[in-house]
């Protein structure tokens, strides 16, 4: 489903490049950006496929993944709102994308973004930042992968969802939604889902984690779960 949006009245213009912008240059990018939602489990960047358009995340999550020549996938991380896809790409996207649930994006044409860069230089600042913000989180990623324990990438990951929901604002205790399966997750960890599965449960006895209501998971120290992320634990 696809229609036009009016930036100065999202919900979410408070995150990612749109809060770099005044009245005045939201007018115009809002003339540039098509609205779209994609329902769960949809690629919509393929990866390889001519790059001719970006996409603003207004809402749900998107995993993002690299193929391997004999056809399966890494998870290389999982977005939320606020996230700019397509910064690093050239001619290609040299990624895939796919909705893990129903997701809501804002659309912009590779030309018509390009004019608006030219247009308003803010723009341009903003969506630097959010290219440098990739290269932390590829670099974390690789120590991620590299050197932790599994207990310490859970926590880690688990650590990392709650930075995407509450930036640094980051209350003593907590609830995160985790819309992906355990598979999407050990894909993304590096680890198998037995793996996950036993990790999870020992949180869970250590009372690291505890339930939430529905896909929620409650943590009740974010300071504890962080220790155990960073190897302080």
């Amino acid at each position: 489903m696809e229609g036009c949006t009016n930036c100065a009245a999202c919900e979410v213009r408070g995150h990612g490049v749109c809060s770099a912008l005044a009245d005045k240059e939201l007018e115009r990018l809002s003339r540039a950006a098509v609205k779209v939602t994609v329902p769960a489990g949809h690629v919509f960047i393929e990866e390889g496929s001519a790059a001719h358009d970006f996409f603003n995340v207004t809402g749900g999550t998107v995993k993002l993944f690299k193929s391997l020549p004999d056809g399966r996938r890494q998870i290389t991380g999982f977005v939320g709102v606020g996230h700019f896809l397509g910064l690093a790409v050239s001619d290609h996207y040299a990624f895939g994308a796919e909705s893990v649930e129903q997701v809501q994006l804002c659309r912009f044409s590779r030309t018509k973004l390009e004019t608006l860069m030219e247009e308003f230089p803010s723009i341009e600042r903003r969506l630097l930042a959010e290219a440098a913000n990739e290269l932390v989180a590829a670099q974390d990623q690789m120590l991620l992968l590299g050197r932790k324990t599994a207990h310490e990438r859970v926590a880690s990951f688990l650590c990392g969802r709650l930075v995407e929901k509450y930036g640094e604002c980051m209350p003593p205790a907590a609830d995160i939604f985790l819309p992906m399966t355990r598979a999407d997750i050990a894909d993304f960890l590096g680890l198998t889902v037995e793996t996950v599965s036993r990790t999870f449960s020992r949180l869970r006895r250590e009372h690291l984690i505890g339930a939430g209501a529905g896909q929620d998971i409650h943590i009740p120290s974010v300071s504890r779960l962080e220790a155990i992320g960073s190897g302080d634990g």
